[in-house]
């Protein structure tokens, strides 16, 4: 990789536009960039940086930061330019961030995107070819090119010294980071860590095996007899062997446990079947004499109650005397009902007539009632007239609700009037502006259309040009290719014209004429030379060239014809093609603009013009809602006269309705009221005589029935008829005697049969029945069964619960079996690349001992320059010593002192020792990582301070080191503060601090005349 040059416009420190370079500055082989402190030195990296890659350094990437100059114009775009050969090609890269510009055609600013643009130069058209200007794309062709990334440039093209003396510095740990972003070596740091998510899968799967074998082990302990499993942790050796053996020796205590448990049952069941039999003899004993002590004592009550029964008899026989009377009691008690209710009804109904009729009689109470019925007929035209002025107020009503219906029709067409003639403007203002967009849509599409066929011809342009390009390439090849066989068959012709003597002389014969001169004699014929034609060669050559002009002949025509085509594309595109200079005519672009532009231009206007019926329509139903509401104004007008006669009118009729209402209704609110009391007191007037009439009647009917009640009770044999009615029984309460009489006869016949019962009998003579201790002694053999039977179906599950957990035991252990092989070999090879394992003497992980190795080729690189900066005193070797106590191992660094024999570590290094150490180590890095990368070859480097910590002597042989650089026709930018070094490399790149941004100054020796 070699730079050319670099332009950079309002990056970083730079206002304006700067250009360094290159090609200029390694002429020398060595340059020298220096400055004042904050002027840019440091920038220019940063630009080369980022036209590769598209970011700064990692070190200057920080959040937020902006790579725009803060000195910049506003309309000046922040840019980077590089030109570079990578692989024998030549490319231009040009990149621009997002950045904030002017906005075009408002005030404020806008954020503009990032752009990137990849040009190759084409040696045979010397010219740039565009490649991409896509971000990715470009990104994935130049990481190819170069073969490394921005880290890995970044340490071997711009050589940070700083970073290598922290390097030197450094423990292994921190080596290993920096080593691992340079050589990639993530592929082996993702098999340790895939080596380590397999072993703690495989872990993780044997500590579930064994926690699922350990609960199995638990669940034995459990249903063998709750005693416990010995303590053991999962993944611990021999728990497979010890579940099994303890499972076994549980199932065999299980058995025999359940043995005994059987035999104890068969003999409680025994013992419960003897204990049952005496206890249901004891029952029926003591059934048999509870059952004849029972039927003496119903014996004894039934004694008891002899008289009482007697006098119920006697009771029921007055009951059937009495029933001889019911009719009598019975009509009797129906007109004293009736004569009390005729005299509560009287009562209620003379409480409500006045004082002065309380006492009146029924003919009195029945004159009222007419006279009242009499003038209730009276109120029919009051009440007609009554209706009338309801009606004449509903209507007025009415008249209310239309005037206040006909004020906001008023008021409203009021409002909608008012704004008339704004409206009726804006609708023609929105028509006239409807047809001039039709008017302009019009003169639009006729200059859309030569516009689109503009276009078209400009894209047929570009493309003919091509084609014109291939056919003028190809009318020359074959002019040349005619040119070239004309002359091949002239030149055979012409030579074979020369020996044309000796083509005849071969066809004399002796005795025949000469063709030429006709002499039968043939003295000296002449004889072939070298080289001779013959007819054939220039027959063929004859025939090449017509082929040849007759394929000219087709090209020249194609050609005419593709000109002619190209012709007319780039006429009617209106001028040269996209390869001509500017001003000659337009592009596909800038025509591909103009037609979107006029396209967007037309549509708009057309959208404008279509609207122009709908504002037609819209004035239309506006004049007509316009004469809708003037109709509407004079009609609510004509109303509201019209209903200020009629409301006069109604107002003279309801004031004579009134004095007659006044008159009828009396003290009454309204003619219906009053014709209700009216009617309430005809009612009461009425109801009052008809209760006077039904008193007299109810009396004289009782007087006859207590007459005919004494009668019949004197015929049924009791003194009065009082006596009579209390011997009478009600049908329930007959019953209920009957039913007591006849269940004490069926009780003592009872009583009868039991006691002539002769096992009774015997019962009775035997001693009490001893029930409680034989029901002791049963419930005592029962509870023995019932824990015998629980004890053994106990047993029997304990048995099945521990034969079945055996069995799961097993399918466990086998299981586990292969998953405990499987992370025994996966663990043993996790810990050998993690550096953990015993195995792995010098703990180092599979990451560290691939770049021990590539440390070790560091080393190595390093210590051929290292040995001519230090006269051959210092080497760089690699240590892969064991470090104390957890550190990895593997990436050490040491320093052989030739003088001393001795090796001490680099962190012992002065400070000028460090800096021509590191740069020792910088450089032989980049050629490591050079080949790493793929072998591509970088041309330029830069090397970045450090060099005021030598001295004279070291400083010479650093630069004689850096110098010989060249001889690989490398060239080296060092950017450093030292004063000594200007006078010592003449190439140089001053950075100059200004108010108004930085500038580079180049200083070249041959350039200057130095």
């Amino acid at each position: 990789m070699r730079l050319h040059r670099l332009t950079i416009t309002a990056f970083g420190p730079f206002a304006t536009t700067q250009t360094v370079d290159f090609d200029a500055l390694s002429t020398a082989g060595l340059f020298l960039l220096h400055g004042p402190t904050g002027a840019g030195k440091t920038s220019v990296l940063d630009a080369v940086c980022y036209a590769l890659y598209g970011a700064v350094p990692g070190a200057r990437q920080s959040p937020g930061a902006s790579l725009r100059s803060d000195h910049a114009a506003p309309g000046t775009a922040t840019e980077v330019t590089l030109e570079l050969t990578v692989g024998g090609r030549r490319f231009e890269i040009t990149r621009r961030p997002a950045q904030q510009r002017p906005k075009k055609r408002a005030k404020g600013f806008t954020t503009e995107k990032a752009q990137s643009l990849l040009r190759e130069h084409d040696t045979e058209r010397a010219d740039w070819r565009a490649l991409s200007r896509s971000h990715q794309e470009i990104g994935e062709e130049i990481g190819q090119l170069l073969g490394m990334s921005r880290e890995q440039f970044c340490q071997v093209v711009l050589l940070p010294q700083g970073d290598f003396a922290r390097f030197l510095r450094a423990d292994a740990e921190a080596r290993g980071k920096l080593l691992g972003t340079l050589f990639d070596t993530r592929r082996f740091a993702a098999v340790e860590e895939r080596l380590a998510e397999l072993r703690r899968a495989a872990e993780h799967r044997v500590r579930a095996g064994d926690e699922r074998l350990l609960g199995v082990a638990q669940r034995l302990a459990q249903a063998a007899d709750g005693s416990s499993f010995p303590e053991s942790r999962p993944g611990e050796a021999g728990l497979a062997q010890a579940v099994l053996e303890w499972a076994a020796v549980a199932r065999s205590t299980a058995q025999e446990r359940t043995d005994i448990a059987e035999s104890a049952l068969a003999a409680a069941e025994s013992r419960r079947a003897a204990a049952r039999s005496e206890l249901d003899a004891a029952n029926e004993l003591a059934r048999l004499q509870e059952r004849f002590a029972d039927t003496r004592l119903r014996a004894g009550a039934l004694e008891a109650r002899r008289p009482e029964r007697d006098h119920g008899q006697a009771l029921l026989e007055r009951a059937h005397k009495a029933e001889l009377v019911a009719p009598a009691l019975a009509l009797r008690d129906d007109a004293e009902e009736a004569h009390r209710e005729a005299c509560d009804e009287y009562d209620r109904t003379r409480a409500l007539l006045p004082p002065d009729l309380a006492e009146a009689g029924a003919e009195q109470l029945a004159s009222l009632e007419r006279t009242m019925r009499e003038e209730l007929g009276a109120l029919d035209a009051a009440r007609r007239a009554e209706s009338r002025s309801a009606e004449i107020t509903e209507e007025r009503a009415g008249l209310d609700r239309q005037a206040r219906a006909d004020e906001e029709i008023l008021q409203d067409a009021a409002g909608w009037l008012a704004d008339w003639e704004s409206e009726r403007q804006a609708l023609r203002d929105r028509i006239e502006a409807a047809q001039d967009a039709a008017t302009r849509a019009e003169q639009l599409a006729g200059r859309l259309e030569p516009a689109r066929r503009r276009l078209e011809a400009a894209v047929r342009r570009d493309r003919l040009e091509a084609a014109a390009d291939d056919a003028e390439r190809r009318l020359r090849q074959a002019r040349e290719h005619a040119n070239t066989a004309h002359e091949t068959w002239l030149e055979l012709r012409e030579r074979r014209l020369r020996g044309m003597a000796a083509e005849l002389s071969a066809r004399l014969v002796d005795g025949e004429p000469c063709a030429v001169c006709g002499s039968e004699a043939h003295p000296g014929p002449a004889r072939a030379t070298e080289g001779q034609v013959e007819p054939a060669a220039e027959e063929a050559a004859l025939t090449a060239y017509q082929g040849a002009a007759k394929a000219r002949d087709t090209v020249e025509r194609e050609h005419v014809a593709v000109m002619e085509r190209y012709a007319a594309a780039r006429e009617a595109a209106g001028g040269a093609g996209s390869g001509q200079g500017a001003g000659q005519g337009a592009g596909v672009a800038e025509l591909t603009l103009l037609a979107e532009e006029l396209e967007r231009e037309y549509t708009e206007a057309h959208r404008l013009a279509a609207g122009t019926h709908a504002a037609r329509e819209a004035l239309d139903r506006a004049e007509r809602e316009h004469a809708k509401r003037l109709a509407a104004r004079q009609h609510a007008e004509r109303r509201v006269a019209a209903r200020t006669s009629r409301r006069e009118a109604l107002d003279r009729e309801q004031s004579g309705l009134r004095a007659e209402l006044i008159r009828a209704r009396g003290d009454a609110e309204t003619v219906a009221e009053r014709a209700g009391q009216l009617e309430r007191r005809a009612g009461w007037l009425a109801e009052a005589a008809e209760a006077v009439r039904e008193v007299d009647t109810t009396a004289l009917r009782l007087k006859e029935a207590d007459g005919r009640l004494a009668t019949a009770a004197f015929r049924a044999g009791f003194d009065t008829p009082q006596a009579a009615a209390a011997a009478l029984l009600t049908d329930t309460g007959r019953r209920e005697l009957q039913h007591r009489l006849d269940a004490f006869q069926a009780e003592a016949a009872a009583v009868a049969d039991r006691l002539a019962e002769p096992d009774a009998r015997n019962a009775a003579a035997c001693p009490p029945a001893a029930t409680d201790a034989a029901r002791t002694a049963h419930d005592r053999a029962e509870r023995a069964l019932r824990d015998a039977s629980a004890a053994a179906s106990t047993a029997r599950d304990r048995r099945a619960e521990l034969g079945r957990l055996s069995r799961l035991a097993e399918t466990e252990v086998r299981a586990l079996g292969p998953v405990r092989e499987e992370y025994d070999r996966v663990a043993h090879l996790a810990g050998l690349t993690a550096g953990t394992s015993a195995d792995n003497e010098r703990r180092m992980r599979l990451e560290s001992y691939v770049l021990a190795a590539r440390l070790e080729q560091v080393a190595a690189a390093a210590t051929v320059r290292l040995r001519r900066m230090s006269s051959g005193r210092y080497a760089l070797v690699h240590s892969d010593a064991r470090a104390g106590g957890l550190r990895r191992s593997g990436l050490g660094l040491q320093v052989i002192d030739a003088w001393t024999g001795s090796a001490r570590d680099t962190a012992t290094l002065s400070g000028g020792e460090t800096f021509f150490v590191s740069l020792a180590l910088a450089l032989g890095l980049a050629d490591v990582v050079t080949d790493e990368a793929g072998g591509v070859r970088l041309d330029t480097l830069f090397i970045d301070e450090g060099f005021g910590s030598l001295d004279d002597q070291t400083l010479d042989e650093v630069l004689d080191v850096l110098d010989a650089l060249r001889e690989r026709d490398r060239s080296v930018g060092i950017v450093s503060h030292v004063a000594d070094l200007r006078r010592r490399i003449p190439a140089q790149l001053e950075i100059v601090k200004e108010r108004d941004g930085s500038a580079v100054r180049p200083r070249v020796a041959g350039a200057l005349g130095d």
